[in-house]
């Protein structure tokens, strides 16, 4: 059968053969026994559902397998026999350009180069999945072959409910993960529903097709890099960014520190990890033995190198071996997967990789007092450092919040705040959020690199021309975007689709995608599909990351990222979707994301004006009705350029009254 017949069968009516399980991909950890005799029948009955009854007996018996030996029933069985990668959109089967890219953007999130399990369907962070098993991929792209302008999919955290009839500027796809009633949003709950198969962590872009690799990530890391050094008044040359995490999102980090200028050590435990990230040019060296790896900073600082080393090893050993040797660290931080620290999100400092994994999944308890025992360890040998001037920050993956858990000394004297800052609360909320500027990002659906070369130029030649009326509050942000997409090209960046991402505002996002519409309807490029990251603006209400910078009270109320997504649906995104979790963990965020396909029509060019000074300006509003300062500037600023938008400023009380 053609690629394009077996994505048209969906699941098919006679069982393929069994795959061989294949040791050299990188795959999942087994998840901890959570389901009870019982539960475990239920499981089964719930994948059997996809599946016509006479097979169900052959089945049975290997999907226990799977359940007993992994935690999970992904069904290896039905995973396709083709390639998964981005083809060019002319490739995939349909009756909508808008469903074929949806399917070109699900099959990016597989690729062997960007999926961190790919077998597993997850794309990145340990546990952020696409599907939950391979009968909801088939059907899914089944359904987007077969969808017309006049049908909307609706994903049920993995599962592809249904088509249903709607309109042309409906959202093609809206979806849903892990929305669950709050009071059962602990980690357990998710395990045991997980592995039930009724529900999935999304995590942000993996579970909403907008994952572009590392390089999603790497633009934010270079920002914050950049002004971690600024904030600290050291130019990065020959300096010192000592950090952890080579997966999906914090592989960005090492890319990062050479794109700043910066010598950065990152520590992974998984050596298939760090093989690949190596392989992809993300990092420049190796170092296995800590003396190698002193020695080989300090020559670095001698020579004031621009270099990236991976230590293949545990962080802790890092942080503690450079306080003995008295090795100064500028910038540190962590990127470990802690919104998932008792399933393979962070590995206990002592014990080898294998048996970990073999700890994590037998010995559970066991498991968690020794990731514990490590944080505090972690946060001590932190502590320590920073006490010699180091500017240690929270990168948003939940390391302070879980080594306070932990009992780690990470408190301020208030017992209430952390004593180190989150990088949204000092670098990224006052310096990009409050003004606007956030991931926004962009596929070339036709594949080619000379389109993602033209699409680059033309969104230069945008940000040079704003730049020339720009007020001095955002000017830094503008250079910085202008300085990034022009050294795009050259520090290689792409893994997966042809795709780029920068930090814009409103005005920005509306007038690139604006130039590219225009060029679509020339015949200069083919279709764009636009979207962002997550973390952003106006996509996300997560207390100790995207809007930690919120002062008011409100910051654990999730108004913002529902508003966000509602609103965009019926402005004219292509596709929706909504989260809970998402690189902080289960239960402590909700987050939201959009696709949106340009196609050179009259159509798009409306909708996307609509709908991406909604997606930014709503962030920006809540933010200005915090009191943030720079939010209160950008918001008066949004409605001088737009009459019809009218926003409820705050009245600043004087402290001496209060």
């Amino acid at each position: 059968m053609t690629f394009q017949e077996q994505i048209i069968e969906g699941i098919p009516s006679e069982l393929p053969q069994i795959k061989a399980y294949e040791p050299q991909i990188n795959h999942a950890p087994k998840r901890k026994e959570i389901l009870s005799a019982e539960e475990k029948k239920l499981a089964l009955r719930n994948a059997l559902r996809y599946f016509e009854p006479k097979h169900h007996a052959t089945l049975i018996p290997e999907f226990k397998d799977e359940l007993e030996k992994y935690g999970r029933i992904y069904m290896y069985r039905f995973r396709p026999d083709y390639q998964m990668y981005a083809r060019p959109i002319s490739e995939y089967p349909g009756k909508c350009e808008q469903a074929k890219a949806i399917m070109l953007m699900i099959q990016n999130n597989l690729d062997y180069a960007v999926a961190q399990h790919p077998h597993e369907l997850i794309t990145y962070g340990g546990n952020g999945a696409v599907f939950s098993n391979w009968a909801q991929y088939l059907l899914t792209m089944k359904y987007l072959a077969e969808m017309t302008e006049e049908q909307t999919l609706a994903m049920y955290s993995g599962h592809p409910m249904g088509l249903f009839p709607s309109h042309k500027d409906a959202p093609r796809v809206v979806v849903t993960n892990g929305m669950v009633i709050p009071n059962y949003s602990k980690p357990d709950d998710w395990e045991k529903m997980n592995a039930l198969g009724v529900s999935q962590y999304g995590q942000m872009t993996a579970g909403s097709y907008m994952y572009i690799g590392p390089q999603g990530i790497v633009h934010g890391t270079t920002i914050t890099v950049l002004n971690g050094f600024r904030k600290i008044k050291k130019n990065p040359t020959g300096n010192l960014f000592v950090t952890s995490g080579l997966g999906g999102m914090s592989g960005a980090q090492p890319k990062a520190g050479n794109i700043a200028g910066c010598i950065t050590v990152c520590a992974e435990v998984n050596p298939k990890i760090t093989k690949i990230r190596h392989e992809q040019g993300w990092i420049n060296e190796v170092v296995e033995n800590i003396d190698e790896l002193v020695q080989r900073v300090a020559l670095a600082k001698a020579n004031k190198e621009t270099v990236s080393i991976a230590y293949l090893g545990n962080i802790v050993d890092v942080w503690e071996r450079f306080d003995e040797e008295n090795m100064f660290i500028d910038l540190g931080s962590d990127q470990t997967s802690l919104h998932n620290p008792w399933a393979g999100g962070y590995y206990p400092a002592g014990i080898s990789f294998e048996e970990a994994n073999e700890m994590m999944a037998n010995n559970p308890d066991l498991f968690k007092d020794k990731v514990q025992a490590t944080l505090r360890r972690h946060a001590a040998a932190i502590n320590k450092h920073t006490a010699k001037g180091t500017y240690f920050f929270d990168y948003g993956n939940a390391f302070l919040l879980e080594a306070s858990r932990a009992g780690a000394d990470v408190m301020a004297p208030n017992g209430i705040d952390f004593k180190y800052p989150s990088y949204v609360q000092d670098i990224m909320g006052p310096m990009c959020f409050d003004y606007g500027f956030g991931p926004f990002r962009w596929v070339c659906a036709s594949g080619k690199p000379e389109d993602l070369a033209k699409t680059d130029a033309i969104a230069c030649a945008v940000l040079e021309e704003m730049m020339k009326n720009s007020p001095p509050e955002i000017q830094q942000q503008m250079q910085d975007n202008i300085t990034w997409i022009k050294g795009a090209q050259e520090n290689k960046l792409v893994v997966g689709s042809q795709a780029r991402i920068l930090y814009a505002d409103a005005e920005g996002r509306v007038k690139i995608a604006s130039a590219f519409n225009q060029a679509i309807a020339k015949g200069d490029i083919g279709i764009v599909v636009l979207g962002r990251d997550h973390h952003d603006v106006s996509g996300t209400d997560s207390p100790y990351r995207e809007t930690s910078n919120i002062y008011d009270g409100s910051r654990f109320t999730a108004d913002m990222a529902i508003q966000n997504v509602i609103g965009d649906s019926f402005r004219g995104a292509t596709w929706v979707s909504i989260h809970n979790g998402g690189g902080v963990g289960w239960g402590e965020v909700i987050n939201g994301g959009f696709g949106m396909v340009l196609d050179g029509s009259k159509d798009a060019s409306r909708r996307l004006e609509s709908m991406l000074f909604w997606d930014v300006n709503n962030g920006i509003s809540r933010r200005s009705w915090a009191r943030n300062e720079g939010a209160i500037f950008a918001i008066k600023r949004a409605m001088e350029t737009q009459p019809l938008l009218k926003i409820t400023i705050p009245n600043i009380v004087e402290d001496s009254l209060l």
